[in-house]
């Protein structure tokens, strides 16, 4: 085997050296190269574009307050970040409001390291609860909590319809295939459908004991996100079983946003149906990941994202504390939260709808 030449001292002064590194407030005119560098980035997210950012601002007012990394002329990591006001009277810096996977972005450890130290610094300046990092692996700094809560479900896509079936489990299966041959479920993709997502995921919010979104979000998301922002709709026949909202970023589809009738999938398997047709759906477009979400690791939900075929990811959602005492609680994973839940699900639909707002402002 021909072993390498040794390194002389001129080739190792040859060598290309680094730009030095410098962090800088996000500014309005970087927004296009900070999304093109998320573009380039397979390890990137929707949720951590300038895009993003630029709907949570227009519809719920939260202050930017993001980062970017630079060596010279070219960005090297962002940390999208903004500041939001919380169910009490305290502020936080998170990233990103609205956003699961959408903590810092860098092409190296030292890009990343700087920013999170950065954005400690802010924290600390502006006094606030905690700064909240949704992270999808650990960081190592001094000061930051680490959080196992949630976990992700995301796989490569297998090659037809048959081998999407083929991974889910048998009886997962089974019900699909009856959702076809029996039901007639049909998937259509249009812009239109947006109207019936806000109403029917309020529904299914209301039914779960949450608040729901604006329909004035979904309307931002649209315009922000453009193409890469697509609403489809499960029917059987004319009638609507459930619409979906999800992202399109970096070879991923992101099935994020979903409401149901309240019947679609105890007698018709809605949204298993919609899981395996939009697989097929990415696949038509050469779109060839799909993330099913984030889910708490002991919920219903991780059990049912098993049964589809995808395993969990744990997450490292980490957290620097300056005025809180520790990571968030407010989740339905607290016992305290119950009482909370089983009345918001009690509670007339137009009381829940007004009230949904600005309670989703103080929830980002």
């Amino acid at each position: 085997m021909l072993e390498a030449p040794p390194r002389t001292m001129e080739a190792v002064s040859a060598a290309p050296t680094l730009a030095p590194l410098e962090i800088r407030s996000a500014r309005p005119e970087d927004r296009v190269a900070w999304d093109a560098f998320l573009a380039g980035r397979a390890d990137s997210r929707p949720f951590q574009r300038a895009a993003w950012l630029s709907s949570v601002a227009e519809i719920f007012g939260h202050g930017d307050r993001s980062l970017l990394a630079w060596r010279g002329e070219r960005i090297v990591g962002v940390l999208p970040m903004m500041k939001c006001r919380g169910l009490g009277r305290r502020s936080h810096l998170i990233s990103t409001p609205y956003g699961t996977l959408s903590g810092p972005c860098a092409a190296d450890d030292d890009a990343l390291r700087a920013l999170v130290e950065r954005a400690q610094r802010h924290a600390e300046r502006e006094a606030v609860g905690r700064l909240e990092l949704r992270c999808e692996r650990p960081i190592d700094l001094p000061g930051l909590l680490q959080s196992d809560l949630y976990v992700n479900f995301d796989r490569a896509i297998p090659e037809d319809f048959d081998g999407i079936l083929k991974s889910m489990k048998k009886d997962e299966r089974r019900l699909v295939r009856r959702a076809i041959d029996r039901h007639g479920l049909e998937l259509s993709e249009g812009t239109w459908f947006v109207e019936d997502l806000a109403r029917m995921f309020h529904e299914s919010k209301r039914g779960l004991g949450s608040p729901g979104l604006p329909i004035e979000w979904f309307h931002s998301l649209q315009r922000s996100l453009g193409d890469d922002c697509v609403v489809h709709m499960v029917r059987r026949g004319v009638e609507p079983l459930a619409v979906s909202m999800g992202f399109v970023h970096a070879g991923t589809y992101h099935m994020y946003y979903i409401g149901t009738a309240p019947h679609a999938n105890r007698e018709y398997s809605a949204t298993s149906f919609m899981i395996a047709r939009l697989q097929e759906w990415c696949l038509e477009r050469g779109v060839t990941h799909y993330d099913l979400g984030r889910s708490r690791a002991d919920a219903g939900t991780a059990s049912f994202k098993r049964n589809q075929g995808f395993e969990p990811r744990p997450l490292a959602y980490s957290y620097h504390c300056v005025k809180s005492e520790g990571a968030p609680t407010f989740n339905p994973s607290n016992p305290r939260t119950e009482v909370l839940r089983k009345t918001w699900a009690r509670m007339p639909g137009w009381m829940a709808r007004r009230l949904s707002t600005p309670l989703s402002k103080r929830l980002p």
